[in-house]
């Protein structure tokens, strides 16, 4: 089963470093990353797709995607 997340946050390291650690854990870039200006925060916003194939078994809403 593929299983798909969208990770998102302010334009920092921090963000960096959440991508990396999605990576290191079998993840894998979809797509190319997004870059949008928040006008509330005032503050650049980045977004990654990542997905991750996992071994087949029900689909369940309520299990958390990193616990595949």
């Amino acid at each position: 089963m593929l299983i798909y997340r969208f990770l998102s946050g302010e334009d920092d390291s921090a963000f960096c470093h959440k991508v990396t650690k999605a990576l290191t854990e079998g993840w894998q870039l979809y797509g190319s990353p997004t870059y949008a200006y928040d006008a509330v925060t005032k503050k650049m916003r980045c977004g990654q797709a990542v997905t991750k194939t996992v071994s087949e078994q029900p689909y369940d809403p309520e299990k958390k995607l990193v616990d595949y």
